[in-house]
């Protein structure tokens, strides 16, 4: 009996150790691993994947060093395919990382020795080697024991144009045996190339980012611009199961006086300018970007031109190469920050990881990643190594929930999914996958939870249309009725107004309150009359100004308060965007700049106004602002997300109204031909930034006074101590 408890001891001991042995290696990667939250805040996560071991040319078993290792390809039957540059070879390695053999030398097609020089690709399937002889130009095809079959040359100049250089860097072979290239120094796209040889034509070309002042002069002097940008080379490609490339680049083409920068371009998720494409044979983009940010690395990253910053790395990421993996995740690795970013089918951020170092797990300069199985390998042409990266169970369960998802196994995924919420209450992606789960199986409501809770605001929206659609037809009749009695009132309440406004014609004794409010009902349909009876026959009041100033306050108020969650999300997600007074000094501001610069520039124009007669025209002429957004607001929390052109429409249309008014006002105060009010307008409109001008002078001269003043006594503090 004591013998069995020393043995089931042992045994819970060792099995405690090894555990314990395991969440130590867990917790001890000498990196961080994270996502991004919508407002891009890096939160930590936990360890998706472990680093396992290095493998260097002792593990593989080989004599000679890499030497600026460029691609790394794994082949269906296994083996490892390694582009050697700086060796100028092909080093081929089994499963296990055991070194093969290497190609280097052969026998071309007119029976003289050949070798490869600075290869920097391949890529290898069921039939052939493909590797790219950048220095020489060409793609040679070698059977799969590595015997030489053919050469595939550059295109002929005058099919692919005399400026086009052919210095292959990374290639592709779909299952039609057509191949695509990756080429240096290429602007025009990806080469397609038929098995045959015969060049098919260019695919994917990114678009050239030309400087705003650049494409005003093209316009105004078209033969007088000479400048040309050229569109953004590609760096590597791969190809999934469906025939699809996948392609990767360092971004836009940037310049000193470019005002499409590659950091606004991603922060404003303009996809032109995209660092990783998926594309089709026609070279169309068809990449989902459904996530918070563009696929593009790093998001929270300091600007390349930021001086003052002490950040190791600046700039967006550098991505050279991406890896596809199962179940539709795919990682790319950012070459100046060592880092890589792993992303599910929908463009969604999974998980981050990864550092610069000597470490085991840290990179100096990868420039290859590809999938073994689950494992991620690395290849790093500064460690001249390969990194193995090993998935964690928490990375294992972030697959089941995404396999369970594909395969539509609902009920495990939802399992999955909150059981990877309760590892990592931060991970956006566990809310949207259960919320789809939920969504899936008709639990509306309890889904829209969860993704409101990912700031999730399509799928959201698809849950509330349906919840919407169940309404309606529930209650059909109840809405016509409802439908009709607004229109009913509306009638009614408009009709009393329109009643009120021309009784108010004959009137001569002092007008009410409510007359010289309502009054303004009148002007927004007849503004030539209209303005013409506020001024001259006192149809309108300051009081009554300041009562439509004010419901144009309240109405932007309303409006960032009411706002449906599917159309202003930020308010519910951060509880300090919203602030009252900066709701209301968007109204009062621009009135006062206007007001108080029209004044000026009228008083030189000769203008017969006021600035009492400008501020009543100017406040009555905000009436639409109000008659707009507010019923927009109301119907948000009935609308769906394909429903926000028309808010926005209806919002624009409000604005301009609401322009119109004012030009015409300001016309019929100070009796302006047009010609003159369109002049005295421009000039109100310098004047109003001539004003801010000065104000930010002097805030900043008072700024800097009462700074010095607090230098001084606390100067003199010193001195008396």
């Amino acid at each position: 009996m004591k013998k069995i408890i020393r043995i089931l001891s042992l045994v819970f001991v060792i099995t405690m150790l090894v555990s314990t042995v395991v969440a130590v290696s867990a917790a001890a990667t000498p990196y961080k691993t994270y996502t991004y939250t919508m407002d891009m805040v890096a939160v930590e996560s936990p360890a998706a994947y472990v680093p396992d071991r290095v493998i260097d040319n002792y593990a593989m078993n080989m004599e000679k060093a890499l030497n600026g290792a460029t691609d790394l390809f794994v082949a269906p039957d296994g083996r490892l395919f390694i582009a050697d540059k700086g060796n100028n070879r092909v080093v081929i390695l089994d499963s296990d990382a055991q070194y093969i053999t290497e190609i280097t030398d052969f026998v071309n097609e007119h029976g003289v020795p050949d070798k490869l020089s600075a290869c920097e690709g391949v890529f290898v399937n069921t039939k052939n080697i493909y590797v790219c002889d950048t220095k020489n130009a060409r793609i040679v095809v070698f059977d799969l024991e590595g015997n030489f079959d053919h050469i595939i040359y550059a295109p002929e100049a005058d099919v692919m144009g005399s400026d086009t250089l052919f210095r292959p860097v990374a290639v592709a072979v779909d299952t039609s045996g057509r191949m695509y290239i990756v080429s240096k120094s290429t602007y025009s796209g990806i080469f397609a190339i038929n098995a045959d040889g015969t060049f098919q034509g260019f695919v994917g070309v990114q678009k050239a980012a030309v400087p705003l002042s650049v494409r005003i002069r093209r316009m105004i002097f078209p033969n007088s611009v000479t400048e040309t940008y050229n569109s953004v080379e590609f760096n590597n490609i791969s190809i999934d199961s469906d025939d699809f490339i996948w392609v990767t680049t360092f971004g836009a083409t940037q310049s000193s006086d470019s005002d499409t920068t590659l950091e606004d371009a991603i922060k404003s998720n303009n996809e032109d300018y995209a660092m990783v494409k998926r594309l089709n044979a026609a070279g169309e983009d068809i990449m989902v970007r459904a996530g918070f940010f563009m696929p593009v690395g790093e998001i929270a990253f300091v600007s390349s031109s930021s001086k003052s910053s002490t950040a190791a790395v600046k700039g967006p990421s550098k991505i050279v190469d991406v890896a596809l993996g199962a179940n539709g995740v795919w990682s790319i690795i950012d070459r100046d920050r060592s880092k890589i970013y792993t992303y599910d089918s929908r463009g969604q951020l999974l998980y981050a990881f990864g550092d610069i170092g000597t470490q085991l797990g840290n990179l100096k300069t990868p420039s290859s990643i590809v999938y073994v199985g689950s494992d991620l390998y690395v290849l790093d042409a500064g460690l001249n190594s390969i990194t193995v990266y090993k998935r964690t169970e928490y990375g294992d369960l972030i697959d089941e929930a995404i396999r369970s998802n594909n395969n539509r196994d609902y009920d495990t995924a939802l399992e999955k999914w909150k059981e990877i919420l309760q590892r990592n209450n931060n991970f956006d992606s566990a809310y949207v996958g259960i919320g789809q789960n939920l969504y899936l199986q008709g639990e509306y409501k309890e889904a829209m939870t969860y993704f409101k809770a990912a700031t999730d605001t399509t799928d959201y929206s698809n849950c509330f249309k349906m919840l919407r659609k169940a309404w309606i037809e529930k209650y059909f009749l109840v809405v016509l009725l409802i439908i009709g009695v607004v229109i009913f009132l509306l009638a009614k309440a408009f009709g009393a107004i329109k009643k009120k406004n021309d009784a108010g014609i004959t009137k001569t004794e002092k007008r009410t309150f409510w007359e010289e409010v309502l009054f303004a009902f009148h002007l927004i349909l007849h503004p030539f009359d209209g303005f013409w009876d506020l001024k001259h026959e006192k149809r309108g009041s300051v009081r009554g100004a300041i009562f439509h100033v004010g419901l144009a306050c309240l109405t932007v108020i309303y409006n960032g308060v009411g706002m449906a969650y599917i159309f202003n999300p930020t308010s519910v997600y951060n509880g300090n965007a919203f602030s009252m007074l900066y709701q209301i000094a968007t109204v009062v501001v621009p009135l006062a700049l206007w007001c108080i610069a029209n004044w000026c520039v009228t008083t030189l124009f000769d203008g017969e106004g006021s600035l009492k007669d400008i501020f009543i025209a100017t406040s009555y002429s905000l009436l639409p602002l109000s008659l707009t957004m507010i019923p927009t607001t109301l119907l948000s929390n009935i609308a769906v997300e394909g429903e926000a052109s028309i808010i926005t429409l209806v919002n624009t249309l409000g604005f301009i109204w609401v322009g119109l008014l004012i030009f015409f006002g300001t016309m019929m105060t100070h009796g302006y031909s047009m010609g003159k009010n369109i002049l005295a307008t421009f000039g109100t409109i310098l004047g109003m930034v001539f004003i801010m001008f000065i104000a930010m002078l002097f805030f900043n001269l008072l700024r800097r006074m009462v700074s010095f003043i607090t230098d001084i006594i606390i100067e003199l503090s010193y001195r008396m101590q």
